[in-house]
């Protein structure tokens, strides 16, 4: 007896089809699994016969052997639970082999015979969907899997549901979109009327967030670098449909969207500084993204930059300057995407107040250059805008209110529009994105000497030559100014080198 069922394996938010070949031929009884299988995988089969007892049935006193096809690719985690079994059933003729013949199944099987929730639902749900398979998940993950389009799904809360419909004497309800469980991350935000002072500050943070640039904040504790940071969530626009799948499929691999739904606003992720390497990058066992995949097409927040390892400062560079990471580890290499933003903050030295008669340690100001050189020359010539944060005076308590974050919002989610219209045949987003030989064309003759000037005197790299441009090219975007002007490439050189 014979039967065969689709699964999946990941690797990072895209995934392959695995065959589920289940045999069941005379001889001593055994229950082998095979194809490279880890642990979780190898001890599916007891989990699969506490299930099949819990139901009354019994496994025949046959050798029944499961391969996992193709053979070369390492297969870890629970969601094979669920293929296996229905393979099995089908080959001990409870099921049609029919039945489950087009079918892409993931899910975990309880000891109760329960299917319980597993990561990386949404994924599947792509890949059943593209290949027109209809996907079998459990009923918890139902709202995440929807997301890939309604029908085609199949969510029963256990194995008996599943079976009773596939025999006719129960039928599954049919999954739709439950808009409520999309996930919004802005809620938490402040606004940055609420910020004192700062006005160069909240400018500089809206031109990067109209083109997406990366920013260094430097200033003594207390004066709002945290505070500037966690309200740049609320000036970005709202991710785009394809966005959003992109950034809830990263987010369900790593298991952190707890099986609601799709995830509507961009991400915020703040670290601490004592996280490891795998923590920031992805690793691990299963090589599951880190924090800089989770804070795809979103904000990574980095306070206290110096204070994290070299080594992971470092792995920062292959994913600001090409939009993914790499994570390679002896049995996986995995690519995830890692398009971010990235804000960091920063005291001028370790205790926070060189430049402050009076308050400055002992060291300084060689403490100063000393806490700076932890953050090596190639990271910083990633960098788009380096800030001075001033100390907050008594006129900026007394102060009205400044710009609400809704009306700064607006000015960037025009700039952003204007660059979605610009690239939308390259399949990019920002500026940031860009590369920046084709925007140099846009560049007036006035501000390509002034700029030519600067890269001679000031020693910029050819990255930083380029950055500058698309700096430019989003206070231009502001403006609704299709050439860069003299003003742009004068602002743009002005952010890249305060602070330095």
């Amino acid at each position: 007896m014979q039967a065969n069922i689709k699964t999946v394996s990941f690797l990072g938010i895209k995934t392959i089809e695995i065959n589920v070949q289940v045999q069941i031929l005379n001889g001593l009884p055994s229950f082998t699994i095979v194809g490279l299988p880890d642990k979780a995988v190898a001890e599916s089969r007891e989990r699969i016969r506490a299930a099949l007892f819990a139901m009354g049935i019994a496994l025949p006193a046959q050798r029944i052997t499961v391969n996992l096809a193709p053979a070369d690719v390492q297969k870890e985690g629970t969601h094979y639970d669920l293929p296996i079994a229905l393979a099995v059933l089908a080959a001990m003729e409870i099921l049609s082999p029919e039945d489950i013949a087009n079918c892409v199944a993931i899910g975990e099987l309880s000891l109760n015979g329960d299917i319980t929730s597993v990561v990386g639902v949404l994924s599947a749900a792509v890949f059943a969907k593209k290949n027109n398979h209809t996907l079998i998940c459990p009923n918890v993950c139902a709202q995440e899997a929807v997301w890939s389009g309604e029908g085609g799904i199949l969510a029963p809360t256990s194995l008996v549901n599943l079976i009773n419909h596939f025999k006719g004497t129960q039928i599954l309800p049919k999954i739709t979109i439950d808009y409520t469980k999309a996930h919004a991350y802005r809620n938490n935000f402040g606004c940055f009327s609420e910020v004192k002072g700062q006005l160069v500050a909240k400018r500089a943070l809206e031109v990067a967030a109209a083109g997406g640039h990366n920013v260094i904040m430097l200033g003594a504790p207390g004066v709002g670098k945290s505070l500037l940071a966690s309200r740049v969530p609320g000036i970005l626009p709202p991710m785009t449909s394809e966005e959003s799948l992109e950034v809830t499929m990263i987010h369900s691999l790593a298991g952190r969207i707890n099986s609601a739904g799709l995830i509507i606003d961009r991400p915020y992720r703040a670290p601490h500084h004592s996280a490891s390497l795998p923590a920031l990058v992805g690793g691990g066992i299963n090589a599951k993204p880190g924090e800089i995949s989770l804070a795809h097409r979103g904000v990574l927040f980095l306070d206290e930059l110096p204070e994290f390892s070299r080594s992971s400062l470092e792995a920062l560079r292959q994913p600001l300057e090409t939009g993914n990471i790499t994570i390679s580890r002896a049995n996986n290499h995995v690519t995830y995407p890692a398009r971010i933003q990235l804000i960091a903050a920063m005291n001028p030295c370790r205790c926070g107040h060189l430049g402050h008669p009076g308050h400055e340690c002992s060291q300084a100001p060689k403490c100063g250059k000393d806490y700076l050189n932890k953050i090596s020359g190639p990271l910083l010539d990633r960098i788009d805008i380096f800030l001075d944060i001033p100390d907050v005076t008594v006129a900026d308590f007394e102060s009205e209110k400044s710009e609400q974050s809704e009306t700064i919002k607006q000015r960037v989610t025009a700039a952003r529009e204007i660059q979605l219209q610009r690239y939308k045949s390259k399949l990019i987003h920002t500026n940031a994105e860009a590369q920046g030989e084709e925007l140099e064309s846009l560049v007036d003759s006035k501000a390509k000497q002034l700029l030519y000037d600067c890269v001679d005197k000031g020693h910029i790299s050819a990255r930083g030559y380029y950055r500058i441009i698309k700096l430019a090219r989003t206070l231009a975007d502001l403006e609704s100014n299709d050439t860069i002007t003299v003003n742009h490439v004068s602002e743009a050189i002005a952010y890249r080198h305060t602070g330095r």
